[in-house]
């Protein structure tokens, strides 16, 4: 019987064959592996249990997209671009920019050559309070003190950028004067609030300087004359008597007027 010990002539005992290791080829025996070489199949509950995950799952996708094309845009934007016939489509070819103006809260733009609207940019329980055309863009600053900038074309809203603690101040007293073009062609714009002045590269919305108002002192916004390239802002100061030229900052693209000053250039990179 195979696996009983045997004796020989000698009495030694000659010990069992062993049986060969499973899943290998003995020598002139059969291939009998004993367990599947691939991975262990799941218990037959898991699968079970797996299976309506795996549903509930596929069942979500379409709501986990839907949520998320649904989503309104970061800073309430709603940019319309208003429907056009052959006409306007003609007018549109030409090189005269749409006119810009603010109506109920928004900007709007009309075409040069007809008066009917091209797009509109507004912003939810926002208000729209000074507007700067300027060649290809138009720069708006907004009753919550924050500072867009819309393509004149209606495509896009490039950029934005937010005025620290100025939101009040604009719904108290309006914008006059916040807004100034520190050249000919309006690729650098300031901001003037009482705080400070901050300047903006227009084609991408580049912080690219700022200066406070002095101690004790404040700017304002809608006393300010151009001469030549340059503003002259008025920085009325309270408390004791302060010589008047310490009254009055002037500054260009390049930020505030001084003797030797080094700024940095204003060039895209």
């Amino acid at each position: 019987m195979s696996g009983a010990p045997t004796r020989t002539g000698t009495g030694a005992v000659t010990p069992p064959a062993r049986e060969p290791h499973a899943g290998r080829h003995p020598a002139g025996g059969p291939y009998a592996p004993t367990r599947p070489d691939g991975p262990r199949r799941p218990p037959r509950r898991a699968t079970r249990l797996m299976l309506p995950l795996a549903l509930a799952l596929a069942a979500a996708v379409p709501l986990i997209t839907a949520a998320h094309d649904a989503r309104p845009a970061p800073f309430g934007d709603r940019l319309v671009r208003h429907a056009s016939g052959p006409v306007e489509a003609r007018l549109r070819t030409g090189k005269a920019e749409p006119r810009l103006r603010i109506e109920n809260g928004a900007v709007r733009a009309y075409d040069a050559a007809a008066d009917r609207p091209r797009w509109t940019h507004a912003r939810t329980g926002r208000r729209a309070l000074a507007l700067l055309p300027a060649p290809g863009h138009a720069v708006t600053v907004w009753d919550d003190g924050l500072i867009t900038d819309t393509l004149r074309d209606g495509s896009a809203v490039r950029w934005h950028r937010a005025l620290p603690g100025a939101a009040a101040r604009l719904r108290a007293h309006g914008a006059r004067g916040v807004l100034r073009p520190l050249d000919a062609e309006a690729r650098m714009v300031a901001v003037v609030t009482p705080e400070r002045i901050t300047a903006y590269r227009t084609a991408d919305g580049d912080l690219r300087w700022v200066l406070p108002a002095r101690r004790g002192c404040a700017f304002a916004p809608e006393r300010a004359v151009r001469h030549g390239s340059a503003w002259v802002i008025a920085q009325p100061c309270s408390g004791a008597a302060v010589a008047w030229p310490l009254e009055i900052v002037a500054v260009d693209d390049l930020g505030r007027i001084a003797p030797h000053r080094r700024p940095m250039g204003n060039a895209l990179p």
